[in-house]
């Protein structure tokens, strides 16, 4: 029998993910059955029980594929030019992807995942991963742009780059509710934080 490339292998195994993807946020986890998988897939129940033995392993991966997805997105980002802009383009990076109509089905199910974490072990696993890996991309491209000079040092990278993630989490979920939703708006607002952590002195807090 003739090799199968491994390039096939992967092709076949995310869409397989895809279709899994398009049931869960059409019906929810706990709804989806292996069998309305199968059906979405067009493949035979064969060939997905030789990529994954349960639902629960699809859902393990899909989280799996959402977090290696977030943490190129950051490094590219990162990577792409200086460190004192690295947060703008991370900014644009996220919140552009949440007009993709494609992206919204993926974080649909992301936020499907998010409770799913309260309750399994492994997800909740996973989910950590996928928030703990963008953290510290971020704090270190922050403490860079610190060494630059082009951040203040009294601002705490660590809290920034919570705080920035926290947001978008926040921002996926208005997304998910609200059909006017817009971006732009968001993007200035975090344009007035990385103006405020540029400066030498801590913003007063009012009492």
């Amino acid at each position: 029998m003739p090799k199968v490339s491994q390039q096939y292998l992967d092709g076949r195994r995310s869409e397989i993910l895809d279709a899994a993807i398009a049931c869960f946020s059409r019906d929810g986890l706990h709804r989806t059955t292996m069998k309305e998988i199968v059906r979405e897939s067009r493949l035979s129940p064969g060939a997905i029980y030789n990529y994954f033995k349960s639902k629960e392993e699809i859902v393990e991966a899909i989280a799996v594929r959402r977090q290696e997805k977030e943490r190129e997105l950051v490094s590219e980002a990162i990577e792409r030019g200086p460190a004192a802009t690295a947060l703008a383009r991370v900014r644009d990076a996220f919140l552009d992807e949440l007009g993709n109509p494609k992206e919204r089905l993926r974080r649909r199910v992301s936020v499907q995942l998010w409770a799913e974490a309260q309750r399994s072990t492994s997800v909740r696993k996973v989910v950590r991963r996928s928030f703990e890996e963008p953290r510290r991309l971020l704090m270190k491209a922050l403490l860079d742009a610190q060494k630059n000079g082009a951040i203040a040092r009294w601002a705490d990278a660590d809290a920034i780059a919570c705080f920035v993630i926290a947001a978008f989490h926040g921002l996926v979920l208005q997304r998910e509710w609200d059909s006017d939703f817009s971006a732009e708006p968001h993007k200035l607002l975090l344009d007035l934080l990385l103006k405020a952590i540029a400066g030498k002195h801590a913003p007063a807090i009012a009492e």
